[in-house]
């Protein structure tokens, strides 16, 4: 679903003011506390947050709070920390205390309300749900929330009329739609239903909860055909998703496929999922994950709510999180692969190359054309520098796809990159001419492929305009602008390297290789103590250990020009261009 980034940025900032750097919640196997103080609890707590140790995090804030039970500011982080983990349970009697020292206060609210609409008491969650303080992202969840419990009271009809009387930004109006027709459908009232979730469907056809709601509709209401032209809309603009093909098959073999929500409760968690995922893709992490997990202890088997919930812990760099949430999606799911080859790729990034690559390797043999499978391993491998394994890998995922089409150049990108990593520059300019072919002023092949030639010394003028144009599409990518700069320092053009290298590190002030980049060309216009300090720098940002090699040696002999490949020579020049 869409929403504009304004209202989002204004949620964001509330759940930043609310929270203590996200703490998640510990677990009831974390180590116990011995001898806790509350002021060594306190700053324990603190660190622990910012560090994003989040099992620390509220173990120590559980200890605060059995010391210092009325201390109004550890109930309150204490509270977020259970909350955000998913401990909503241990949440609910802080929020009963809170709401008693704070009557609107909004989270605190929302989860007495969620806890009565999963206890099917439907006035009281209207009540707790009217008190929170409000503004775009409140206003928009205490109404769709309330317009389900109408349906919980046996009055569709009212639920709708509250969601329609609701006034708001344009981007309201999917939110609208969608749970507007999900009421209906619900509520058996087929006709509006159906109204409601095709414009739903229309205002964002990317939106797969939007398509799926309109093709279930339509499988029991306009015809298999109509149903199935709504999902292949949606396949042509985000080919095989899961859910979209399981529900094709199903129509296929001549079944109706049932409503996307049956219930109040799974309505409520429709709601939470919706805004949580829409938060956590425009920076509201935090605001994010209460509402995803709300949405999990509503109804756990949401079929999107965890992979979002694991999704979102992926961005904040907690893969052990995510591989908790992956190893929970259930068997029979149709997402359960996309689960198992998210979780290899997190165990990667958790360190664990050898048990990735195990479990991407078993998934390929059962189901060798599994596209997703093979180009995830392929990515650890590239990530691993294991460059010939890439390739071979690559070969795989390429051969499965005998029509390449836009969205395939990666693909041959990707393989170009391990070619040229592999010393077989013939393949690799293969590849990234195919990519180029595929998707015409891609920033990143124009970037590798014009650099690739510069640093060569072959068709120069035409690799350079390449740089050029990527740095046109994508001013702000630091590395992309450091190409330039190389090129310029490759070609000898040593003001010109300077201009750009001192914009990239501008975009980039903590890489580095950029850095380096820079110190080289300052050495080379004269500037030799500002090259110094820049050596300096990119040797305390922890470079690769043959480039470390190189900046100490730099360091301490300076930029000798027999050892720096020269810049290409005017001959070389004219034989390139």
């Amino acid at each position: 679903m869409f929403l504009s980034r304004s209202p989002l940025a204004l949620a964001a900032a509330f759940s930043a003011a609310l929270t203590v750097a996200v703490p998640q919640a510990a677990r009831a196997d974390y180590p116990p506390i011995t001898d806790p103080t509350v002021a060594g609890s306190y700053l324990a707590a603190r660190l622990a947050g910012s560090e994003r140790d989040t099992d620390a995090a509220v173990a120590y804030l559980r200890a605060l709070l059995k010391m210092d039970p009325r201390n109004e500011e550890v109930m309150e982080r204490a509270f977020f920390a259970m909350l955000v983990d998913g401990d909503v349970d241990d949440s609910v009697p802080l929020a009963e205390r809170m709401v008693k020292l704070d009557r609107s206060h909004r989270i605190a609210r929302l989860v007495l309300a969620t806890r009565a609409i999963k206890k099917g008491d439907y006035q009281r969650a209207r009540t707790n749900l009217s008190l929170s303080v409000r503004g775009p992202i409140g206003d928009l969840t205490a109404t769709l929330l309330a317009a389900w419990t109408m349906l919980g009271s046996g009055n569709a009809k009212a639920g709708v009329d509250m969601i329609d009387r609701l006034q708001g930004p344009d981007w309201y109006a999917a939110f609208k739609d969608l749970n507007a027709g999900l009421i209906l459908d619900a509520a058996g009232m087929k006709k509006e239903a159906g109204k409601r979730l095709e414009a739903a469907m229309k205002f964002d056809p990317s939106a797969v909860r939007s398509v799926d709601a309109y093709g279930r509709w339509a499988s029991r209401n306009a015809g298999a055909a109509t149903a199935i032209e709504a999902y292949q809309g949606f396949e042509k603009l985000l080919p095989r998703h899961p859910l979209i093909q399981a529900a094709v098959a199903d129509i296929k073999e001549g079944k109706q496929l049932p409503p996307l929500v049956k219930t109040p409760q799974e309505g409520a968690a429709e709601v939470l999922y919706g805004l949580g995922a829409a938060l956590a893709r425009q920076g509201g992490e935090d605001l994010a994950l209460v509402y995803l997990q709300l949405a999990l202890w509503l109804y756990p088997d949401h079929p999107l709510a965890g992979l979002t919930l694991a999704d979102l812990y992926e961005q904040l760099k907690q893969p052990d999180k995510a591989i908790q949430v992956y190893q929970k999606v259930p068997e029979a799911s149709p997402l359960k692969r996309n689960a198992e080859v998210q979780l290899a790729i997190n165990l990667d990034a958790n360190e664990k190359f050898d048990d990735a690559r195990k479990h991407l390797q078993a998934l390929i043999k059962t189901d060798p054309k599994d596209l997703d499978a093979i180009v995830a391993l392929a990515g650890i491998e590239r990530g691993r520098k294991m460059f010939a394994d890439c390739v071979s890998t690559y070969d795989k995922a390429i051969a499965l796809v005998p029509n390449p089409q836009r969205n395939s150049w990666t693909l041959f990108y990707f393989r170009g990159i391990c070619n040229e990593r592999s010393k077989n520059w013939a393949a690799a300019e293969a590849d990234l001419k195919k990519a180029l072919e595929l998707f015409p002023d891609q920033p990143h092949v124009l970037n590798y492929l014009g650099y690739s030639w510069v640093d060569q010394g072959v068709n120069l003028d035409q690799g350079l305009d390449m740089i050029r144009k990527a740095v046109a599409l994508r001013p702000d990518d630091g590395y992309i602008v450091d190409s330039l700069g190389w090129a310029y320092f490759r070609l000898g053009r040593y003001e010109d390297a300077v201009n750009e290298l001192e914009r990239a590190v501008e975009l980039k002030p903590q890489d580095p290789v950029i850095n380096d980049h820079l110190g080289d060309a300052y050495w080379k216009v004269g500037r030799k103590l500002e090259a110094t300090f820049q050596w300096n720098h990119a040797r305390d940002l922890k470079p690769e250990p043959e480039d470390m090699a190189k900046i100490a040696k730099k360091l301490q002999d300076g930029l000798d020009a027999a050892e720096t490949e020269p810049p290409v020579k005017k001959a070389e020049q004219q034989n390139g261009g």
